[in-house]
């Protein structure tokens, strides 16, 4: 699912009228989470909707459901192969940049809700509540099942909350690692349960079987991934 992230051209536009300014970011970008785009270790969150988070379980047809994992999957869909362009003006807690972001001429919070996997919150544009609305009368994704919302599952389960963001001393891009197959950084899942990711050269990187691959440091810590300790 993860690939190869080019140079990301980050750029200050004026909005409006031209009294505000906001922040745009722009290039090809791999899914954090439902609502989160790593564009090469920066990370924006969705503007106007609440997906529901990694790691989340819901109750479809009487089974569990990991329908956090497919909320990932599916906003991955919507940017694999596309130009992503968001443009926001605040950052949240977690340092992430809340933007509204197009994929194309696709609106990717109003695609996240309309498939179901995302909830508007109460300060969205209209559009969003009345996309949320279509989903829920046609079983749409968490429609079609028993779930907490977000901000529910987030209060019961405050250790898989997202962690503000470490930012390096000093000022430069991240380091990005990848080959002519895509993203070469490990991260997998130990048989302890732990998330761990291993960089190119390290001890125990070519016998790992990777469950993702990350191009960065920032994108592979924002899923949830440590660093390895081996030496």
């Amino acid at each position: 699912m993860f690939r190869s992230v080019s140079c990301v051209l980050v750029t200050l536009v004026l909005l409006g009228s031209g009294v505000a300014h906001g922040r745009t970011i722009s290039g090809p970008a791999e899914a954090i989470d439902g609502d989160t785009l790593s564009f090469s270790g920066t990370l924006v969150r969705l503007e106007g909707v609440d997906a529901v988070e990694r790691g989340q379980i819901c109750l479809r047809d009487g089974a569990e459901w990991n329908c956090g994992d497919d909320a990932r999957s599916r906003l991955g869909e919507f940017v694999r192969d596309a130009q992503v362009e968001c443009i926001g003006e605040q950052s949240d807690a977690q340092g992430r940049l809340v933007a509204r972001c197009l994929a194309g001429s696709l609106d990717l919070a109003e695609m996240m809700a309309l498939s179901g996997f995302a909830v508007s919150l109460p300060e969205a544009a209209a559009d969003y509540s009345e996309v949320e609305g279509r989903a829920r009368r046609f079983g749409q994704g968490i429609w079609a099942a028993e779930f907490q919302t977000p901000s529910q599952w987030r209060g019961a389960h405050p250790e898989a909350a997202p962690k503000p963001i470490a930012r390096a001393a000093t000022a430069g891009k991240p380091k990005v690692y990848r080959d002519r197959y895509g993203c070469t950084i490990k991260g997998n899942w130990s048989y302890r349960g732990d998330f761990i990711y291993y960089l190119p050269g390290q001890p125990y990187y070519e016998q790992t079987r990777p469950e993702e691959r990350f191009c960065t440091e920032e994108a592979a810590q924002a899923a949830g991934y440590r660093p390895s300790r081996a030496r």
